[in-house]
């Protein structure tokens, strides 16, 4: 939309702060008390006061990596935000009005991938134990899991699916947007540049001449810090710009603290490379693969058949090479019978929000009352 004339009525973005008992004293540190917005369509307004009047499905937006969800209600110069969009699929009957709830679920690791981790926080339980039923209290949603759905892109497309196949009596819709799927093409080729910057901060530091390598491991060989990455965060985290390799880097440690975390290793995880060697860690790795969307269908088939609606896309040129895990998705949701809607589009990974015209009134017809 290269014109921002907005002629559908926008609704109302309305702002709470939650105080979380399940992220108090997560092991980062971060916040506990959030803020929250909720997105109301202007059938609200219309339909009464509080507890009176008509009542809506409800969608939780999780945002990718990097993001909180306040952001996507941020004014867009050339586009939509996300309530915008809502607005106009509404005013064009393209989907019925539905409240739109924006956590923020930022981490000091840049995000999570919305699953429990003693590493960074149960931001699944924040999620299902605190901001549902907080949202349902406040506000007048259809309080039930048949009309309550989530959706999201990249981290975000990751926890919608992950949300359907574990969680899925929370959940009776999900719209899966170019969801980290198929691991080994994902993450994999990405670890030696983390590796290259990670040397930096490797002590004592690096020399010419003959080398031991075996002594310089220091329990890299078992997936443990040798101390160069808790030195990397403590630097990054006092800087005020971090480059994009050390925001790459920061982005493969927080998968790492959400698939592999372990209280008795530094920092609170394991890493799937030896820092030294650059060796592939296959038990570890076979961690990080157990939590791989892929990987998943069989376990949960039967939480997944119970969904209302089960919808995915990516584009065929993605950068991280994610269509090719979605295709796999989709592949063993159809061995499995499992019914769902598997669409590409020719784009890449960044800025397709514009997807969620589609997405939303298809959540909106698997959850509408």
């Amino acid at each position: 939309m290269a014109l921002k004339r907005p002629k559908a009525h926008p609704g109302t973005v309305v702002v709470l702060e939650h105080v979380s008992n399940v992220l108090k004293d997560n092991p980062l540190g971060d916040a506990n008390i959030r803020k929250l917005a909720v997105w109301l369509p202007r059938e609200y307004d219309e339909g009464g006061t509080r507890g009176r009047g008509q009542r809506f499905p409800v969608f939780v937006d999780m945002v990718g990596f990097t993001g909180s969800g306040l952001a996507h209600t941020n004014w867009k110069p050339f586009n939509e935000n996300v309530p915008e969009r809502a607005a106009r699929l509404i005013h064009e009957k393209k989907m019925g009005p539905a409240i739109i709830v924006f956590p923020d679920c930022f981490t000091a690791l840049g995000g999570n991938q919305y699953v429990n981790s003693s590493a960074i926080g149960n931001y699944a339980d924040y999620l299902t134990q605190e901001i549902v039923p907080f949202v349902d209290k406040e506000f007048r949603t259809l309080a039930s899991r048949e009309h309550r759905g989530c959706f999201g892109k990249s981290s975000g497309g990751y926890g919608a699916i992950l949300h359907g196949m574990k969680y899925a009596k929370h959940w009776g819709a999900i719209a899966d947007h170019s969801g980290d799927a198929y691991f080994d093409f994902v993450y994999y080729h990405d670890w030696p540049n983390t590796l290259n910057e990670l040397a930096r901060y490797a002590e004592p530091k690096r020399e010419r001449g003959p080398q031991d390598i075996r002594k310089k491991e220091k329990g890299a060989d078992k997936g443990l810090d040798d101390g160069r990455v808790a030195r990397f965060l403590k630097t990054v985290w006092a800087k005020d710009k971090l480059s994009m390799a050390e925001g790459h880097v920061i982005m493969n440690l927080c998968m790492a603290a959400t698939y592999d975390p372990d209280p008795k290793a530094p920092n609170g995880f394991r890493l799937p490379f030896n820092l030294e060697t650059g060796e592939l860690l296959k038990d570890r790795w076979e961690v990080w693969q157990s939590h791989d969307p892929i990987n998943l269908v069989a376990k949960y088939k039967k939480n997944l058949a119970t969904l209302r609606g089960i919808y995915i896309d990516c584009g065929w040129r993605d950068q991280y090479h994610i269509h090719y895990g979605t295709r796999i998705l989709s592949k063993r949701l159809a061995e499995a019978g499992i019914k769902h809607t598997y669409e590409e589009y020719d784009d890449n990974h960044s800025d397709v929000d514009y997807r969620m015209d589609v997405s939303f009134p298809f959540l909106y017809k698997a959850l509408k009352p």
